[in-house]
């Protein structure tokens, strides 16, 4: 009987290194069909864009704005680039850029913002309790809606919502700014498709 001990004790270690195995394919089959997913939910936004704007600020005097925006699929998502440059008469034009990785999160058609990595080297949202913006994205059917929480000091919040809806030749852009749940700003223009 102790003859046979040995052999059991070998082939556990093999039984466990299987189970792991297993394991780590299971992982990679899950990670690879979550990319799928947003490849195929993105697929027809990838493209560059561009268009302008009149925009009405509250004193009733309107600005120019240029817009443009980039999107393009990424290994694990997708990445948004969107660009902004203000033109207001007698000034100086002011530029904001702003580029996010997206990666998808647990539920359908919703994906979390990849802005930081964390001490593990893992992509992680930012914390809106510091100051930093917390971002996601959705698409349904022909709108990709990328979302912005900022929370002040004071607690106040503001929300960003930029609605991109595919239509022939580009993309109708909807963007509201809302402050403590009351409307702020809304801009709407059409992007022409560039490529």
């Amino acid at each position: 009987m102790p003859r046979y001990a040995p052999s059991i004790t070998r082939a556990m270690p093999d039984a466990r290194l299987a189970g792991l195995w297993c394991l780590t394919i299971l992982a990679a089959l899950v990670l690879a069909t979550q990319a799928a997913f947003a490849s195929s939910a993105v697929h027809g936004f990838v493209g560059s864009y561009s268009g302008s704007a009149e925009v009405e600020q509250l004193d009733g005097t309107t600005e120019k704005r240029d817009m443009s925006v980039d999107i393009r699929e990424t290994y694990k998502g997708f990445m948004v680039k969107w660009t902004t440059a203000i033109h207001r008469p007698g000034q100086k034009s002011k530029t904001k850029s702003y580029s996010i990785e997206f990666q998808p999160a647990d539920r359908p058609g919703v994906f979390s913002a990849a802005m930081k990595t964390n001490v593990f080297g893992h992509t992680v949202q930012m914390d809106p309790m510091e100051g930093e913006p917390f971002v996601w994205a959705r698409v349904v059917g022909p709108t990709l809606t990328v979302f912005s929480l900022y929370v002040a000091e004071n607690g106040d919040y503001l929300m960003q919502q930029y609605d991109r809806t595919l239509a022939d030749g580009g993309l109708e852009l909807d963007f509201s700014l809302h402050r403590n749940g009351v409307p702020s700003r809304t801009v709407s223009t059409f992007l022409t498709r560039e490529n």
